[in-house]
């Protein structure tokens, strides 16, 4: 046993991590909730960046963010930091499309939106 060990096979590198997944199981970049699920985790702004990137930049960027989403710092993700996450996320998208969608309402840009305003921003073509 010992020879086996001190065998060239047995000195060499560790190879590199394979990613588990159960027999048959489909990948998850398949399943229709994909992008939903991209845009929940980091931002639908975020997210598109993240499709242009290379697998291996992506996981680097992903690293950092896991890194962000670890309030406690102890290394393990926790459900609730997950859960807190997502919830910021989604409130800062939030706030940006309001942000953006409201310059588009307040037609004469006094910083409110009356009523006429907004029918005319929405069915304006219609009226």
């Amino acid at each position: 046993a010992l020879l086996l060990l001190l065998s060239p096979a047995g000195l060499g590198k560790p190879t590199a991590r394979q990613e588990r997944a159960r027999p048959g199981a489909a990948q998850h970049e398949d399943q229709p909730g994909f992008q939903y699920d991209h845009e929940a985790f980091l931002g639908k702004e975020e997210a598109r960046s993240f499709d242009q990137l290379s697998p291996e930049e992506s996981r680097e960027r992903l690293g950092k963010i896991v890194d962000r989403i670890d309030d406690n710092k102890d290394g393990y993700l926790t459900t609730e930091e997950l859960k807190n996450w997502i919830k910021r996320v989604q409130k800062r998208y939030i706030y940006e499309n309001v942000a953006k969608v409201w310059k588009d309402y307040d037609l004469n840009k006094d910083n409110k939106i009356a009523w006429e305003e907004y029918k005319q921003a929405t069915y304006g073509y219609y009226l």
